[in-house]
C-alpha cells in the first residue's frame, strides 16, 4: 500500500481506493440472498393470496 500525501490530500492508486472483493464468494452470498427473497415470498403468496 503505497499511500502518499500530496498538499494534505491522499494520493492513492485506482485498485487501491477501489477495495473491492470480487469473486465467488460475493457471488455465492447475491444468489443464496435472491434465493431466499424467492422462497420467502412465494411461501407468503401461497399463505395468503392462494383461492
Amino acid at each position: 500500500m503505497a499511500t502518499t500525501r500530496d498538499r494534505h490530500q491522499i494520493v492513492e492508486t485506482a485498485t487501491e481506493a477501489r477495495q473491492g472483493e470480487l469473486g465467488p464468494s460475493v457471488a455465492a452470498l447475491l444468489a443464496i440472498s435472491t434465493g431466499l427473497a424467492i422462497l420467502i415470498l412465494a411461501v407468503i403468496w401461497f399463505v395468503f393470496f392462494r383461492t
